[in-house]
C-alpha cells in the first residue's frame, strides 16, 4: 500500500521508522531483534536506507596499496523483501543519485516492482567518503528532482530507452527529503523550499524531514511550505539523542541546532546511560508536542538500535 494511502486511511498518527542494512558479511538476525520490539506498535511501513559507495585501499606484495571501490552496507532491496516477507509490512527502500547510473536505478525500480514495493524514497544521497563535495556519478543523476522525474516518467510507461504499453500496476509513490533548518548546500531557506516544490511538481508525494529538536522549526517549515502551495503530507523525522557525542556529532553532520535546555542537559550527565535517559525523555515530551499538533507520522531514525525508541513508543502510542 502507498504511504499516501496508509495516511488517509488513518485515525490517529502512525508509527513508522527507518533502519540501516548490516554492514557485508554480518549476519540479519541482529536487524531482526531490533524490529521485533517496534512491531508492537504496528508500523504500517519502514524505511531501508542504501549507502552508496566507497574506497577501500588493499595492501598488496611489497606494501603497496590498491584502491577499489566497494559498498560497505549492501542488500537494500533485499532487506525489504525478507521484512515484507516476515512481518507482512510495507517497506520503502532509498534510492540515491550517488553512486547509480540511470540504468541500474531503472533496474532498481523494475525490481521493486517484482517484489510488490509501492514506495521509494528518492534522495540525492551525500558525498562519498573521502570527497569534499558530491560528485555526480558517470550516467546518473546530479539531483533528488531528476531522480523523481525518471521515477514518475517510469510510472507512465517511460523507461529510459523505450516508451512501454505497460500491462501490470506500476506507480511507486514517491517519498523526498525535507530540512526544517535548511540543507547545507542551499544559500538560502527559501531557495531550499522552493527546490522542495520542484520536487513535488515533478511528481513527490510525501516528505519526511531531516531529523530536528527543535518543533518550532519544523512548525515555521511545515507552514511556509503550505504557503508555497506543497500539499503534500509532511513526515518529521525524529531521532533521540543517546550519547554525548551526539552533541557534536549530529549538528556536524546533519547541520542541525539543538535547544540549550537539551544540551544542558546531556552535558550535566556522568555517564552515556544518563544520556540515554535524556534523550528519551526530551523525545516523548517533542514527540507529544508534535502529536496535539496532528502530524501525520512520527518517522524515526533508529541508527541500528530500538531500545530507546521502544520506550519513546511505549510512553505515547
Amino acid at each position: 500500500m502507498k504511504i499516501t494511502d496508509h495516511i488517509k486511511q488513518a485515525e490517529n498518527t502512525l508509527f513508522s521508522f527507518e533502519i540501516i542494512p548490516p554492514v557485508k558479511g554480518k549476519s540479519i538476525k541482529e536487524l531482526y531483534d531490533n524490529i521485533d520490539p517496534l512491531m508492537e506498535f504496528k508500523p504500517p511501513f519502514i524505511d531501508v536506507t542504501t549507502s552508496r559507495e566507497e574506497f577501500i585501499y588493499i595492501e598488496k606484495k611489497g606494501g603497496l596499496l590498491e584502491k577499489k571501490l566497494t559498498r560497505m552496507r549492501p542488500g537494500t532491496l533485499g532487506i525489504c523483501a525478507a521484512i515484507q516477507n516476515k512481518y507482512d509490512v510495507d517497506t520503502v527502500p532509498h534510492l540515491l543519485c550517488g553512486g547509480f547510473t540511470q540504468q541500474e536505478t531503472e533496474y532498481l525500480l523494475v525490481d521493486c516492482q517484482y517484489l510488490e514495493i509501492d514506495n521509494v524514497m528518492a534522495l540525492r544521497g551525500d558525498a562519498r567518503k573521502g570527497d569534499k563535495r558530491f560528485e555526480c556519478t558517470e550516467g546518473g543523476h546530479e539531483f533528488a528532482i531528476d531522480l523523481v522525474k525518471q521515477i514518475d516518467h517510469l510510472n507512465k510507461g517511460h523507461y529510459l530507452h523505450d516508451v512501454i504499453e505497460i500491462s501490470c500496476d506500476v506507480d511507486f509513490c514517491i517519498g523526498v527529503a525535507g530540512y526544517p533548518e535548511k540543507h547545507e548546500e542551499s544559500p538560502s531557506m527559501k531557495t531550499d523550499l522552493k527546490r522542495l516544490k520542484d520536487k513535488v511538481d515533478a511528481g513527490a508525494h510525501y516528505v519526511v524531514t531531516q531529523m530536528f529538536f527543535d518543533n518550532q522549526k519544523y512548525f515555521e517549515f511545515v507552514n511556509a511550505a503550505r504557503d508555497l502551495g506543497i500539499t503534500i503530507p509532511i513526515i518529521p523525522g525524529i531521532k533521540p539523542i543517546a550519547t554525548k557525542s551526539h552533541l557534536q556529532l549530529l549538528p556536524q553532520t546533519f547541520h542541525l541546532d539543538m535547544p540549550q535546555n537539551l544540551v544542558d542537559a546531556v552535558e550535566n550527565c556522568k555517564t552515556n546511560k544518563d544520556v540515554r535517559q535524556v534523550g528519551v525523555e526530551f523525545c516523548i515530551d517533542q514527540c507529544r508536542e508534535l502529536l496535539a499538533n496532528d502530524v501525520p507520522v512520527l518517522h524515526f531514525y533508529s541508527m541500528g538500535k530500538s531500545d530507546n525508541i521502544y520506550d519513546i513508543a511505549k510512553a505515547i502510542f
